[in-house]
């Protein structure tokens, strides 16, 4: 397959499209039903989760393109904040990014990959770290082996959802989806709503994934918008049309609390030997999801190295590659594998990114206040119908957070805690940069 780079160093939009798509569909979409099923037994609810979220996805989308096409500097909410507020506070949200924002779905979907192959009881945690360990050294090559790699990985992955919802659509079922309406207001303004909407929102991180090398693209403009809007919007209905399929082909009962519901629903509708195939596939390309956040995440590392002395041994590259940020972004991933459980590290991470990229989105008002004039620029895209989905992004993100410090204190807590060493951070580097200047 070729690449659609005019140069070894640029990104076109195909393949902008292709890390966000990759990024998006991976480990919550095959896993996190089964934790939303254990306080939401109304279908109803549950699919209106996967439309809201896709909502709110594609309203944090607009908000990206808008500023990634004004801050044309690769790092997402690292550069984003720090320029729209304070350096700070942009160096929190990096320090989120460089330690669990990539770190932990990487985690999560290499558990995936374990659970979803169904030929061999492999040990979950040692298996993990070293398909974490082989895509990293994929992506420590160059940079043409890791976009035919991620284009091919994720086309492939595309097919097999797609077609798995068709078959599950033409398929008929014994089993009935049965809804009850009178209990969808109660669900739908419950805490375990707002704790299942974590799980969902977790599902579709990644949509902000290209403004993260913005630097390594053709065309902000045009890549940022394709992949983030187009993107996000897609994978929304692909998602709703999942879950839907896995609702009408297994009884909830046989679902609750289970992470591999994808391979549950492919033995269901097409019997053991070839939903053992369809699990197969969906354990292989699940690897797409882990090659485009190894891929992306070092870019963080890298540029908060370029400006704090604390990370200045992240700066070493060769041919344009942080080698040195992949690997130190795998080290934290094995941390992580070693020490918490999915749905541990799901609550902590989504709480932590679920703060970041809310205040991204209130950039957007900042900006605009700041900056009236730049939308007329025709190299900048403006969020249509400001401030809608400005609003309607900050108002769920602080819904999640508020009924995720509640129901879940251990998780918030430790992501508190994440931030607090980000802070103490913070202040070494500061004495760094004045020892340095002295």
């Amino acid at each position: 397959m070729s690449v659609d780079n005019k140069s070894t160093h640029k990104i076109g939009t195909f393949t902008a499209f292709a890390i966000v798509v990759a990024n998006m569909i991976g480990t919550g979409v095959f896993t996190s039903l089964g934790f939303q099923l254990k306080n939401i037994s109304n279908p109803s609810a549950v699919l209106s989760l996967w439309v809201l979220g896709g909502l709110l996805a594609l309203s944090g989308a607009f908000s990206y393109v808008e500023i990634g096409t004004i801050i044309k500097k690769s790092g997402g909410e690292y550069r984003f904040l720090t320029e729209l507020f304070s350096p700070i506070i942009g160096y929190l949200a990096g320090w989120i990014s460089l330690t669990v924002g990539f770190a932990a779905p990487i985690a999560l979907a290499s558990i995936a990959v374990v659970e979803y192959f169904p030929y061999s009881h492999l040990n979950p945690v040692i298996s993990s770290i070293l398909i974490v360990g082989i895509i990293t050294l994929v992506h420590s090559i160059n940079l043409k082996s890791s976009s035919i790699f991620q284009n091919t990985s994720t086309i492939l992955k595309l097919i097999l959802i797609v077609s798995l919802i068709l078959i599950g659509i033409i398929k008929s079922s014994d089993y009935q989806i049965i809804t009850n309406n009178t209990n969808f207001i109660y669900d739908f303004i419950s805490p375990a709503f707002a704790i299942a909407l974590i799980y969902v929102s977790y599902s579709y991180s990644g949509w902000n994934a290209a403004v993260y090398i913005t630097d390594e693209l053709e065309n902000p403009k045009k890549s940022l918008f394709t992949a983030l809007v187009g993107g996000t919007a897609i994978v929304t209905i692909i998602y709703t049309l999942l879950q839907y399929i896995f609702l009408k082909h297994v009884p909830i009962t046989e679902l609750v609390g289970q992470t591999d519901v994808g391979a549950i629903a492919a033995k269901k509708m097409l019997g053991d030997r070839i939903g053992n195939l369809f699990s197969l596939a969906i354990s292989l390309l699940l690897v797409s999801s882990i090659s485009a956040m190894v891929w992306v995440g070092p870019r963080v590392t890298s540029a908060m190295a370029k400006d704090h002395p604390i990370w200045s041994y992240f700066r070493t590259s060769k041919n344009g590659i942080p080698i040195r940020a992949l690997w130190f972004q795998f080290l934290l991933t094995a941390i992580l594998l070693l020490t918490g459980t999915f749905e541990q590290i799901l609550i902590y991470c989504g709480f932590l990114l679920t703060l970041s990229s809310m205040l991204t989105v209130l950039g957007v008002f900042k900006l605009r206040r700041n900056k009236p004039d730049i939308n007329k620029n025709e190299n900048t895209f403006k969020s249509p119908l400001f401030p809608l989905f400005q609003l309607i992004y900050v108002a769920f993100s602080i819904f999640m957070i508020i009924f995720a410090i509640v129901e879940k204190p251990l998780e918030t807590a430790f992501g508190l805690s994440n931030l607090l060493l980000g802070v103490l951070t913070w202040f070494i580097d500061l004495k760094l940069k004045k020892a340095h200047n002295e």
